[in-house]
């Protein structure tokens, strides 16, 4: 066997596929994709269009990073998914998850009938980018309730900051806690106690729209963001919430104490320094609706 039926045993074991594709996405060659669990038979692409087999808007952002990595000459490196929506002549009735692939494009030092070329090699990574996902939602998530935790929180606020400052786009910001759970722990024990917790928990996903988000900072002191809701609407659905709580909690209180909920309500301002100063006048708002008696909703 000479060297170049060698080369081209080597090309063809590759586990993963590599395509040569023209600067217009056309299909020169197609080698590797050995490995049967992820790839079918290529083959039969040469000589198509990128656009024969995607639709427009797919196919348009593989001819730009064709472009990106021909003007770079450098490797380019880019992660995508492609479902059944991506490929033209397939239903809808196709896989419900996309399939996600790292894409290692490299211009070559040649021409292929006068049109410059690229060599772009295609991984299947979908598994490792599912356990990517789990493992930020674990990051995201407090262990107790499944809502979202601190480190979740201070991204989105910083997130709604930006929006509040350069598109005054409004959001409210609640702060409650449970009025009465030491007493909960000390006579029920912390189980109950936690039972309380979950219940906070429950009642706010039942209460949220889509675009809102609940967050437990630990213990018992829960955060909700509202976005596009100004101090008056976040007033309203904090009352409302408040007797939710009441009701609903009323299984947790103990000698004649409620198990009740005050809460705190306040919105980002654009002249806020940084969102933690919304988190302060929350706070202090929480404080003031305490300092009211307890089950109370107050403003700042």
């Amino acid at each position: 066997m000479n060297s170049i039926e060698n080369m081209a045993s080597i090309l063809n074991a590759l586990p993963d596929p590599a395509f040569l594709l023209s600067r217009r996405g056309k299909y020169l060659a197609v080698y590797g994709g050995s490995d049967s669990r992820y790839y079918h038979d290529g083959s039969k692409l040469v000589g198509l269009l990128i656009s024969d087999l995607i639709t427009a808007e797919k196919a348009n952002w593989f001819l730009d990073k064709i472009a990106q990595a021909l003007a770079s000459k450098k490797l380019l490196i880019e992660e995508y998914e492609l479902s059944n929506k991506d490929v033209k002549g397939l239903s809808d009735m196709g896989p419900d998850e996309p399939i996600w692939f790292e894409g290692r494009v490299q211009a070559l030092d040649f021409l292929v009938n006068n049109e410059e070329v690229v060599l772009w090699v295609a991984s299947n990574i979908t598994a490792r980018h599912q356990f990517e996902i789990k493992l930020r939602m674990l990051s995201d998530t407090d262990q107790l309730t499944a809502l979202s935790n601190r480190r979740r929180l201070e991204h989105d606020l910083t997130l709604y900051y930006e929006s509040v400052v350069r598109h005054s786009l409004p959001t409210s910001v609640l702060i409650f806690d449970l009025d009465n759970l030491k007493r909960i722990n000390d006579t029920l024990g912390h189980h109950v106690g936690d039972k309380a917790i979950l219940a906070v928990a429950n009642i706010c996903r039942s209460q949220l729209r889509e675009t809102d988000r609940a967050y437990r900072l630990g213990g018992d002191e829960f955060i909700i963001t509202l976005q596009n809701s100004d101090l008056d609407h976040a007033m309203q659905f904090a009352e409302r919430l408040r007797g939710i709580f009441k009701l609903q909690l009323e299984r947790f209180s103990i000698a004649g104490e409620a198990a009740t909920v005050s809460i705190g309500v306040t919105v980002i301002l654009s002249n806020d320094r940084c969102y933690e100063d919304s988190l302060k006048r929350a706070d202090s708002a929480l404080y003031k609706a305490k300092r009211s008696g307890k089950d109370k909703v107050a403003c700042a």
